[in-house]
Order: C-alpha cells, then sequence, then structure tokens
C-alpha cells in the first residue's frame, strides 16, 4: 500500500470511528469516488468520497481541510438518501458518485442493496429509447444556457462576461449529455474526451468551447459563445424534429371553446389597436394568441399557425385583418372536428339557450 494509500484508508477509518462516537447509527456506507475511483490520481489529489448518511446527525462528518505535507485541501462532506434518490431522478447528469462509487465500508447489507436499486433504476432509464421526455430533461439544460447566455451578451465587464459564459458551457456540457443519455464518469479533467465520444453534439463542440474560453477580448468571448450557443440549439432542433410528438387528435373534446376564446380575447383588441393606433396592443394581442396556438398546436394535431406572419407595425389595420384571416382558417379546424361554434343574435338567446343545459343539469 503506497502512501496515499495509507493516507486515504486513515481517512476513511477516522470517518468510521467519528461516526461511532457522535452519531451512531448514521452512517451507511462509505464509497470511494472521483480519480482515486477511475485510476486517473496523482501526487496532488484529494480523496473524493460517498459518505451516505441515514440521518440529520450524520451532516456532523463532514469537514474541509487542507493537507500541509502535500499542500493538498480536502472537502469531506455528505449524502443524504434524498440526494441520492434525486440524483437517481437523472435530472441531470453529474451523477457519477451515486453510479460508480466503490463501496468501502457499509453498516449493513440493506444500505448496499438499496444502492444496488437506485443504480439500476439508472441503469434501466439510460437503456431505454430516447423520448419526449428526454428531450425536455436535456432542454431544461439548454434553456439554462440560453439565460447564462443572454445575462453574457448583456454584461460589459470582462469578469461578467466569462462568469455568465462558464455558466453557458456548464449547462451546454450537461445539455449534451443528457441528450445522449449519459453521465459524467470522470471529472472535468477529461470532461472533453467523454463529450467527443457522444454521439449527438455539435460537429466541432470541444474546439467551440476552446474557442471560447481561449478569446482575449470581450467582443471576442461573445463571438465565440455566440457560436457555440447557435451550433448547440441547431443540435437540439434536429433531434426534437426525430422525436414522435404523440399529439391527441383534433376531436370535439380538444378543441371546443378555443376558437371563441381567441375571439373574445384579441379578435377585437386588434381592430380597437388599428383604430387607435396602439401597436403595443396589437403586438401583445398577437404574442398572447400565438402562444395559444403553439399550446394547442404542441398537443393536439392541428395545422401550425403563425399569427406574427400578419404583422406590420406600420398598418395595424392589415394586421387586424390579417389575424381575422388567421382565425378563419382556424375556424376551419372546428368544422373538420364536427364542431360548431357557439353564436347568438343578441345576449337574450344566449341567456335561454344557457338556462336550457342549466335545466338539464337538474
Amino acid at each position: 500500500m503506497n502512501y496515499l494509500e495509507k493516507r486515504n484508508q486513515k481517512i476513511i477509518d477516522a470517518i468510521i470511528e467519528k461516526a461511532n462516537l457522535v452519531c451512531p447509527g448514521s452512517l451507511a456506507l462509505i464509497g470511494i469516488n472521483g480519480s482515486f475511483m477511475t485510476g486517473d490520481y496523482h501526487q496532488k489529489s484529494d480523496l473524493d468520497l460517498l459518505i451516505l448518511i441515514n440521518d440529520d446527525r450524520g451532516w456532523q462528518l463532514g469537514s474541509t481541510f487542507i493537507q500541509d505535507d502535500l499542500q493538498v485541501g480536502h472537502d469531506i462532506y455528505c449524502t443524504s438518501w434524498e440526494g441520492l434518490q434525486n440524483d437517481a431522478r437523472y435530472e441531470h447528469p453529474n451523477i457519477s458518485k451515486l453510479m460508480d462509487a466503490k463501496i468501502v465500508y457499509c453498516a449493513d447489507e440493506k444500505y448496499k442493496r438499496e444502492l444496488e436499486r437506485l443504480r439500476k433504476q439508472v441503469k434501466d432509464k439510460l437503456s431505454m429509447p430516447f423520448d419526449k421526455e428526454d428531450y425536455d430533461k436535456a432542454e431544461n439544460m439548454l434553456k439554462e444556457a440560453e439565460h447564462c447566455y443572454t445575462m453574457a451578451m448583456l454584461s460589459e465587464s470582462k469578469s461578467e462576461v466569462l462568469d455568465w459564459t462558464g455558466g453557458v458551457i456548464y449547462y451546454i456540457e450537461n445539455a449534451i449529455a443528457m441528450l445522449n443519455k449519459k453521465y459524467f464518469r470522470y471529472g472535468v479533467k477529461r470532461t472533453y474526451e467523454e463529450l467527443s465520444a457522444m454521439k449527438t453534439k455539435p460537429e466541432r463542440l470541444c474546439e467551440l468551447i476552446d474557442n471560447t474560453i481561449l478569446a482575449e477580448s470581450v467582443k471576442a468571448v461573445k463571438e465565440h459563445v455566440s457560436v457555440l450557443i447557435k451550433e448547440t440549439i441547431a443540435v437540439f432542433n434536429d433531434m426534437k424534429k426525430t422525436i414522435t410528438p404523440q399529439k391527441k387528435s383534433a376531436t370535439k373534446e380538444e378543441l371546443t371553446g378555443t376558437y371563441e376564446e381567441m375571439y373574445s380575447n384579441w379578435r377585437n383588441k386588434m381592430y380597437l389597436a388599428a383604430e387607435t393606433g396602439n401597436a403595443h396592443l396589437a403586438f401583445m394581442s398577437i404574442f398572447s394568441a400565438n402562444h395559444m396556438f403553439s399550446e394547442i398546436y404542441e398537443s393536439v394535431d392541428i395545422a401550425k399557425y403563425d399569427a406574427f406572419i400578419g404583422y406590420n407595425p406600420q398598418d395595424l389595420k392589415q394586421t387586424a385583418k390579417s389575424y381575422s384571416e388567421i382565425m378563419e382558417e382556424y375556424l376551419k379546424e372546428y368544422r373538420k372536428a364536427g364542431i360548431q361554434e357557439k353564436r347568438y343574435c343578441d345576449i337574450d338567446k344566449f341567456v335561454v339557450e344557457y338556462q336550457k343545459k342549466a335545466d338539464k343539469n337538474k
């Protein structure tokens, strides 16, 4: 056993002894993770451990310290079962501690069995074909990257730009791993190696990241990170096309009321905007209508409608007319689904019909 192995064992033994003294029953198991698990360690490597605890008393086992003889810092922290269960849901790709830690101490075999159950849960998920749920998880990471990108582009100081750019890179790396249903096994120093082995990614992903982090000026950083995010979004768009959407049929149940709602919410606002020259009212009305069209399109098998296609801030009357034309097209979806929109010549006719329905429900 070499010096580092002896040192590691002393740390592990110390944790076990302290657990027996200050929180008996709290320590479930200990596993070795990181470079000493993968074999990538060197003389300055710290020991990365999975210290799984059963209750809050176990948090006392955590510690951070510096080992002066090797000038190595150690961060000994604990993981709760809840934290491990969250990792097992595979919402992010940084789950190596759950999946790969080499168990060196176990207080009871039941803990090892539960750990293996969680590992199998993840393995089963990773073995299933890529689907919409998987895409959505990856896209959540992409959205975080897009937020960081926006903040980087709005920032002016170099430090702020670099900080937000770091967020872009971090979340893009995670997003690509999720898009491939992979998790990172070997730590940051081997991230490029793992990314390069993934099938679905921007063609020169690691080069694009390098171009960004090696850029010397704020302008250059922004230019390169823009290419990185655009290339990543393009990969996501291509992947999304391969996912068969589970859309519902355009039936009465799915569409009834939507035409009348759109008519009520935005048609007259569009014409009022045209009469008063209120471009903001017109724009935001179209924006809201477009979102409703998109929501319906995402879940129901209908044509895709773009309310902005006829938007012209210089001609709001034509804009209102264009919206009415789209509404007429959408009305055809109603008719195709066997729905007759509800129209009454006056409010009295509505009241009579409305009350008839109330009588039937008695």
